[in-house]
């Protein structure tokens, strides 16, 4: 067996597996809390990740944006705050809580989000620049809304989004393009392999991270059930969201579409709430959101693809 062979062969376990190793990685996470110190190579992790991705994707193809697309996605997901608002108040929660829901919807769309748009045949492209741009665009958006909807400012320090972005998104984005439109050949064949790659970050990232928040998940009170329902139906209803808006698109940029509004940076939500000084609890809306997201979407692109 050749070595190329033997790495298809592992690409396959990866992506045909992964909502079950996404679901692994959380129980261990759970149960092993101590793996916790492994969050410093979340960055590292995730900057992989997103340069596995890239390497899929060509400068023409970022050419081939349609702007009609790209302001679908923005548009759409600029409605998650008052989408999350509704169902906080819906489902009953606590202020605190209801406030965590709202930052969570107004922040960028999850890091992982163009990974899983890749592995869903979706428009890996729109959905890296949907990343940046909401990015850029949270650092006023998150203050503006949290202001317009409870009357009081959220204090954002612009590097916790903007450092993440760029060391985790726009630096390995640029330096995989660049790549493959230095070596378009010798990159390009093996173009089949980097989404796995990519996978395989994403399911030790969501351990890492579901270990490093465990003591905040199995501390919760008895709203915890809540919540969980909370982040499922905001989860769920922002790829609905997205999907309807995507329906004049093609089905490639209605899947980035709706990945795009149904994922939810939920590592940035609960830094900025801890930053502006909100109790604790405001940070279990996005601790329990970042966990359904990454079964959901795994499990989503698996049924697209399909």
């Amino acid at each position: 067996m050749t070595t190329a062979s033997v790495a298809e062969r592992a690409a396959g376990l990866v992506d045909d597996y992964l909502l079950v190793w996404i679901l692994l990685a959380v129980t261990v996470g759970l149960a092993v809390p101590s793996l916790a110190v492994l969050t410093p190579l979340s960055t590292p992790l995730l900057a992989v990740m997103i340069g596995g991705v890239s390497l899929t994707l060509t400068t023409d193809e970022f050419r081939a944006l349609r702007g009609r697309a790209l302001g679908t996605a923005l548009l759409t997901q600029s409605s998650m705050p008052l989408v999350a608002l509704v169902l906080a108040t819906g489902f009953g929660l606590d202020p605190t809580l209801t406030v965590g829901f709202v930052v969570l919807g107004a922040v960028t769309p999850e890091l992982v989000t163009p990974v899983m748009t890749e592995l869903a045949d979706g428009d890996t492209a729109l959905a890296t620049t949907v990343l940046v741009a909401v990015g850029l665009g949270s650092v006023a958006f998150v203050p503006l809304v949290v202001t317009g909807l409870f009357g009081d400012g959220l204090a954002v320090d612009p590097l916790t989004i903007l450092e993440p972005l760029a060391v985790a998104v726009v630096v390995p984005m640029v330096a995989a393009v660049a790549a493959r439109a230095r070596w378009p050949a010798r990159i390009g064949a093996h173009e089949q392999l980097y989404p796995s790659v990519s996978a395989l970050m994403v399911v030790l990232v969501i351990g890492i991270v579901t270990a490093a928040n465990a003591s905040t998940v199995l501390a919760a009170d008895s709203s915890l059930l809540l919540v969980v329902a909370a982040a499922l139906a905001l989860n769920l209803g922002g790829y609905a969201l997205g999907w309807l808006a995507g329906l004049p698109l093609t089905r490639p940029e209605r899947i980035a579409t709706a990945l795009s509004v149904g994922m939810r940076d939920f590592a940035v939500a609960a830094a900025l709430v801890l930053a502006a000084g909100l109790p604790a609890a405001a940070g279990l809306p996005a601790v329990v959101f970042g966990v359904v997201e990454m079964v959901t979407s795994a499990a989503f692109a698996r049924w697209l693809r399909r």
